[in-house]
């Protein structure tokens, strides 16, 4: 929270994926465990600042990636993002690419979803306090902007706007699944960014997608067998490309004005449906930190 009279400020989230599991290069930086009301975040949360700009960091998979895409506690990582006050959340993922032209190596800026994932907790609401948040437009379009921005100054090879299939895994998909999700118009596939959207939603976090391509999934005729050494060879040049780009775009991120312009930041403001009256206390307690601000009327 901002000190009485004090204007709100930005502060940038990174959701780190596979490959991505440090921040380099912030100013007191320190490795900071937070609680959730939800269970244990995926690691503590590196904390610091990057050319002046208020940073936490966060490994989706932890340190060494010890955590699969199914077992990552997505409501926790979120709960414990907004609490240590983020409010622009980029989330970095490994992907396979269901188009010719999306080449190993580059990136995506994510604009919209397709959810294939059937394991996970998608919500942070339910029986007591129920809510309904718009998913019609999934990420923050100025947020984008800034990270176009950002790559084209880099020279980083970025395309705007694509589908993300998000599958259960942790198996690759078959060769008729990567068949049928490029029927559907889909352009990457990984796992990772489900149920996390729709939880950066609920909690009014402004949220952007980079996509980073690693191999063009099995249906690819040169590609018919995604192996991991392949990804990981990918992941290592795509970590330091990634760093690069959170580097450049953060002053730029935390500029923005408050509120969102897409009202990212309001996005409760109509969603609760369950009368006061009704409503569980101790649901209301657990989403102190998410919901709080919709909850107390502001």
């Amino acid at each position: 929270m901002s000190p009485a009279g004090a204007s709100p400020t930005r502060k940038i989230g990174i959701l780190g994926g596979s490959g991505v599991y440090a921040l380099e290069g912030l100013v007191g930086a320190h490795w900071e465990k937070v609680k959730s009301v939800f269970g244990p975040p995926s690691d503590e949360i590196l904390l610091g600042e990057l050319d002046g700009v208020s940073m936490a960091f966060l490994p989706r998979h932890g340190r060494g990636h010890p955590i699969p895409p199914s077992e990552v506690n997505y409501r926790a990582n979120l709960d414990a993002l907004k609490r240590v006050g983020v409010t622009d959340l980029i989330s970095l993922s490994a992907c396979g690419s269901l188009r010719e032209d999306l080449a190993p190596g580059s990136f995506l800026l994510v604009d919209q979803f397709v959810d294939r994932t059937h394991a996970r907790s998608s919500s942070f609401f339910g029986k007591g306090l129920v809510a309904h948040v718009s998913m019609a437009r999934p990420v923050c379009a100025p947020l984008l902007d800034r990270l176009e921005q950002a790559a084209s100054e880099l020279g980083l090879p970025l395309v705007r706007g694509g589908t993300y299939l998000a599958m259960e895994g942790p198996q690759f998909s078959s060769l008729a699944e990567s068949r049928l999700y490029r029927t559907w118009g889909c352009d990457v596939i990984g796992m990772t960014n489900m149920p996390e959207a729709k939880l950066a939603r609920e909690a009014e976090l402004c949220y952007a997608s980079v996509a980073m391509v690693t191999d063009y999934d099995c249906w690819h005729p040169d590609h018919d067998r995604v192996e991991v050494a392949q990804i990981v060879a990918m992941l290592a040049s795509n970590a330091g490309n990634a760093r690069s780009l959170v580097g450049r775009v953060a002053r730029r991120a935390a500029e923005r004005g408050i509120p969102c312009a897409e009202g990212c930041d309001r996005a409760l403001d109509g969603a609760l449906i369950t009368a006061e009256g009704a409503r569980d206390p101790e649901l209301l307690r657990r989403l102190d930190a998410v919901a709080g601000r919709a909850l107390r009327g502001r």
